[in-house]
């Protein structure tokens, strides 16, 4: 009798795993992060349409202490071709890295996840910054790839 329960519990553990797996391609994480686009470009319009993307937000995971009522956005992605040329035609850039290699507790899965040896340029114009809203935007020109970090980027 013992034994059949051991066996019992050793499937029933052995299917979790799968059905985690199962569950986060159903939601659209792979290695951890969010890919679709959708919600970023509802987040930044200026952007336009992005062809793929990496994220995540501080909501998504569990793994935290302290509980926060304020949503944060981080990730990368790509830009429709042209676009980042829109962009730099329109607005003055600067040579700026990020402060930081996606070390929040949420941004775990991100960690060094992006271009290969970015040339990251940032344009103070595209920031915004107000009242319990932030976002930060940098821009790698080879890849065509954005890097973001957002408060409260919904409004």
């Amino acid at each position: 009798m013992e034994r059949r329960k051991l066996i019992g519990i050793g499937a029933g553990l052995a299917v979790l795993p799968a059905w985690w797996a199962l569950r986060q391609v159903a939601d659209g994480a792979t290695g951890g992060w969010r890919t679709d686009t959708a919600p970023l470009e509802r987040a930044f319009p200026l952007l336009g349409p992005l062809t793929d993307a990496r994220w995540v937000t501080s909501r998504d995971n569990d793994d935290r202490s302290v509980p926060s009522p304020e949503l944060v956005i981080s990730g990368l992605a790509r830009l429709a071709p042209g676009k980042l040329a829109e962009l730099t035609a329109a607005r003055a850039f600067v040579s700026e890295a990020p402060a930081n290699d996606f070390s929040s507790w949420f941004e775990k899965p991100l960690k060094g996840e992006g271009p290969e040896n970015p040339e990251w340029i940032r344009s103070h114009e595209l920031d915004h910054d107000d009242s319990g809203h932030s976002t930060d935007l940098w821009f790698d020109r080879r890849s065509d790839t954005v890097r973001f970090w957002a408060l409260n980027p919904y409004g």
